[in-house]
């Protein structure tokens, strides 16, 4: 069954889940709204939408060094109190996107963030290389859109695998987290540094 924007809207307008979720949660239903409803629940995604609304300033930012010191990665990551940022498992979590950080290379956190210059450039080029395969002018925006997402998983560090269960996307290990400490978790901002990485440029 085709899962149309339309009903991913709907879906989302009445749980407060996220966009890619939603659309997972319908396709994993077949499209039945109730059930899809349900599979939000059982996982505890509506749940945590509905956390992420809330204000969060306290949290760690966190020093994670790799690779015999040639990468590394600072990251904030915000929570609603103290008490939960001192907690082992905030703690772990922090490292875990840390380290997601120094390995994957994310440009970004999520798509809203990536400036639209780049995401038309990239549409422009997947357009160049749609119509150089001989595609049908037909089919080429929906190619497009199916390259955009890969990029998107590439560089949007909510949209990457997660390095130690590639079946796990960060969006949802964030949002396991949230569900975990019963607060909002916000993977605020993050720079990474390679040794080297500038020179010659």
């Amino acid at each position: 069954m085709t899962i149309t924007a339309a009903m991913v809207k709907e879906l989302r307008e009445a749980t407060s889940a996220g966009i890619l979720d939603c659309r997972k949660a319908l396709e994993a239903t077949e499209g039945d709204f109730d059930k899809a409803v349900d599979y939000l629940r059982e996982k505890g995604l509506a749940q945590a939408a509905k956390r992420m609304d809330r204000e969060a300033q306290e949290g760690l930012v966190h020093a994670y060094i790799h690779s015999g010191g040639r990468i590394g990665v600072l990251v904030e990551v915000n929570c609603e109190t103290d008490f939960v940022a001192r907690t082992d498992e905030f703690q772990v979590f922090v490292n875990d996107i840390a380290m997601q950080i120094a390995a994957m290379s994310p440009l970004y956190i999520e798509r809203d963030d990536i400036p639209q210059e780049v995401v038309e450039h990239e549409r422009e080029l997947y357009r160049a290389q749609a119509l150089e395969e001989g595609k049908p002018e037909q089919v080429i925006d929906r190619i497009i859109e199916g390259r955009l997402d890969k990029f998107y998983q590439q560089v949007c560090l909510l949209e990457q695998g997660f390095i130690r269960d590639e079946d796990l996307t960060i969006d949802e290990l964030l949002k396991a987290q949230i569900t975990k400490t019963g607060e909002n978790v916000v993977i605020r901002r993050f720079a990474r540094y390679q040794l080297g990485e500038s020179l010659g440029e």
